[in-house]
C-alpha cells in the first residue's frame, strides 16, 4: 500500500516548487481558485518532472539563495521554454543562479510597499496602474540582473521589485502577490497563468473530488477497510462524506470525547451525524484518561503530544473491533501541516505541533489518508456543498484537536474544563445573537493562567480571568482580530462573571495573526 497511488489527471498542472516557504500552499490555493490545477513539488524533483507543467512559481524561503545549504534546484530548468514566476527568495534565487548578484538589503522590507511599474511590455501588471500596494517580506535583495533580465517594477529601496527575461518566460517578483495584503496579487497572478502560460482555467472543487475519490480508491483498494477520527468539525465530516463516496461501507468513524470538547458539542455531534448519514459511528467516550494524561502539564508541546499519544491509544482499542481496518483518515489541512512542519520537503519553520500532523507514532497500526492535506478550510467548506453536506456541518468554525486543552493556558484540570466550557459557550452565544458571525473565523474563550482581585458586593474575589478571541481570516494563515461591537462585549463580560464561578475578569484580545497565533497554544 502507498498514498503514492497515481491518478490520472487530464487537464493542465502548474507547479509550485516550495523551498521552505510558510506560503508555498497559499500559492496553490491561489492558482486552483483561477481554476488551475496547482501541485506542490520539491526543488530536488523539479527537473525530472517540469515537462509535466504548463507553468511553475517558485515560492519564498526563510533561507538566502547565496547560502551554500539553501535550497536549489538545476539551472537547466531555465532553458526548457516551460513559463516561471520566482516570488521573493524565488525572484533571487533566479538571479543567484543565472548569474546576477543577490546580498542583504540595506534597507529591509517588511509590511506594506509601493511598487512602480516601469514601463507597458510588462505582462504581469497589464490592466493595472502604474502605482501599486503590495506586501514585501525580505531582507535580502536584487543587486544586479543577470544577463537578459529587465527590470519592470521597482520601489523606493528596492530597484529591483519584479523583473522579466528579455526573450524567455521568465519572471521574478520581490513581493508577495499571494497574499490578501497585495490588493492585485490574484490579478498578478492571473496575467502570469492565462497571459504568460496560457492557462485553460478548467479545474473546479468538482475535477477535486472526482480526483480524490480515484486516488482514495487508489490507495485503499478493493478490500481494505478506513477508520475515520471524526470530531464533528468540518474537516472530519466532509472528509468521511467524500470517502464514503469513494469505498462505500468499508468506512467506520470513531468519535473520541477527549473531555475537552466544547459545552454540549459530543451529544450535539451524535445526534446531528447519527440522524443524516448511515455510516458506522463508533463513540468512545475517554475524557478521564486524557485529563489524567495532562495532570501537572503546562508546556503547550507537551500537551499537544500527551493528547496526540492518548487518543492513539484509545483511537487503537476502539478500532480493534473493525475487521481489515489498515487506514486512519483524518481531516488534516494544510494550515495544520505547515505550522508543524515543512510538508514537502522544504525548509520552512515549525511554529507549533498539531497532534494529526506528524505526532502519530510508528506504532499506530493503520495508514493514513488525509484528502484535504493540501488544502485550506474555506475549500473544504466548498467541497462539502458540492457533496450535499448540509451547512449545520459546513460552517462549523474550526476547533483544535487537542479541544480546550490548547485554550487553557497552564495546567488543564476538570475544574479548569469547566470554567471555560461554560465561559466558551457564552462568548458564543451572545457573538452568535448579534447575527455576524459568519463573516468571522472564528470566536471562543480562553482560561489565562492568572488570577486578579475583583469586588463583588462588598466581597474581595481572587479569581481567574477570560480572554475573548474573535477573527477574522480567509485561510487561517493570516488573521485580523474582530472589532466586535461594544455591546456584544459588554453582554458577554457580564455574563461570565455572573454567571461563570470563578471568573472576576474579561479581556479581549486585539493581536493579529502574524506575530500571534489564532489558538493561544
Amino acid at each position: 500500500m502507498s498514498d503514492k497511488a497515481a491518478v490520472k489527471v487530464e487537464h493542465q498542472r502548474f507547479f509550485v516548487v516550495d523551498f521552505g516557504s510558510q506560503y508555498a500552499q497559499l500559492i496553490a490555493r491561489r492558482v486552483r481558485e483561477l481554476g488551475c490545477f496547482a501541485e506542490i513539488v520539491m526543488p530536488q524533483t523539479l527537473s525530472e518532472r517540469i515537462g509535466e507543467a504548463t507553468g511553475v512559481i517558485f515560492s519564498g524561503s526563510p533561507w538566502s539563495a547565496y547560502d551554500d545549504a539553501a535550497p536549489k534546484i538545476e539551472a537547466e530548468v531555465y532553458d526548457r521554454g516551460i513559463p516561471i514566476l520566482g516570488i521573493c527568495y524565488g525572484m533571487q534565487l533566479t538571479t543567484h543562479l543565472l548569474g546576477g548578484e543577490v546580498d542583504h538589503a540595506v534597507a529591509r522590507e517588511y509590511g506594506p510597499a509601493r511598487i512602480e511599474v516601469l514601463g507597458d511590455d510588462t505582462c504581469l501588471f497589464d490592466g493595472l496602474d502604474q502605482e501599486l500596494d503590495v506586501w514585501m517580506s525580505h531582507g535580502d535583495r536584487v543587486e544586479q540582473l543577470p544577463e537578459g533580465f529587465l527590470p519592470i517594477a521597482k520601489t523606493d529601496s528596492a530597484p529591483y521589485a519584479a523583473i522579466k527575461h528579455s526573450s524567455k518566460p521568465v519572471y521574478g517578483v520581490q513581493f508577495h502577490p499571494e497574499v490578501t495584503h497585495t490588493p492585485h496579487g490574484t490579478a498578478m497572478l492571473k496575467n502570469f497563468l492565462f497571459g504568460v502560460c496560457g492557462a485553460l482555467g478548467d479545474w473546479t472543487m468538482r475535477s477535486f473530488i472526482d480526483e480524490a475519490c480515484e486516488k482514495i480508491r487508489a490507495q485503499v483498494g478493493e478490500t481494505d477497510h478506513v477508520i475515520c477520527g471524526l470530531s464533528g468539525g468540518v474537516d472530519s465530516t466532509v472528509a468521511a462524506i467524500l470517502i464514503h463516496k469513494a469505498i462505500g461501507d468499508r468506512l467506520t468513524c470513531i468519535f473520541v470525547d477527549n473531555g475537552l470538547l466544547r459545552k454540549g458539542e459530543a451529544e450535539e455531534v451524535l445526534v446531528n451525524f447519527r440522524d443524516r448519514y448511515q455510516i458506522p459511528l463508533v463513540f468512545a467516550e475517554s475524557g478521564e484518561l486524557f485529563l489524567d494524561a495532562l495532570e501537572g502539564v503546562i508546556d503547550p508541546e507537551e500537551k499537544r503530544r500527551r493528547i496526540g499519544h492518548t487518543f492513539v491509544d484509545v483511537f487503537k482499542e476502539h478500532a480493534k473491533g473493525v475487521e481489515n481496518a489498515h487506514w486512519l483518515a483524518q481531516g488534516t489541512l494544510y494550515p495544520d501541516v505547515i505550522e508543524s512542519q515543512s510538508a514537502f520537503g522544504g525548509a520552512s519553520v515549525t511554529i507549533k505541533t498539531h497532534h494529526n500532523v506528524g505526532g502519530l507514532p510508528e506504532e499506530l497500526g493503520f495508514e493514513l489518508l488525509e484528502p484535504f492535506r493540501d488544502l485550506f478550510k474555506d475549500e473544504v467548506r466548498k467541497i462539502g456543498r458540492e457533496l450535499g453536506v448540509p451547512e449545520l456541518f459546513v460552517e462549523r468554525q474550526p476547533f483544535p484537536g487537542p479541544g480546550l486543552g490548547v485554550r487553557i493556558a497552564g495546567e488543564v484540570t476538570r475544574e479548569n474544563v469547566a470554567v471555560l466550557q461554560e465561559a466558551d459557550a457564552i462568548v458564543r452565544e451572545e457573538i452568535e445573537r448579534e447575527g455576524d458571525h459568519k463573516a468571522l473565523w472564528q470566536y471562543f474563550g480562553v482560561l489565562v493562567p492568572v488570577k486578579t482581585v475583583g469586588v463583588m458586593g462588598d466581597e474581595r474575589t481572587y479569581e481567574n480571568v477570560i480572554a475573548v478571541r474573535a477573527v477574522e481570516s480567509t485561510d487561517a494563515m493570516t488573521a485580523e482580530w474582530a472589532d466586535l461591537p461594544r455591546r456584544v462585549l459588554a453582554r458577554l463580560s457580564s455574563r461570565i462573571i455572573n454567571e461563570v464561578r470563578g471568573v472576576n475578569r474579561v479581556v479581549y484580545d486585539i493581536s493579529t495573526k502574524p506575530p500571534s497565533t489564532i489558538e493561544w497554544e
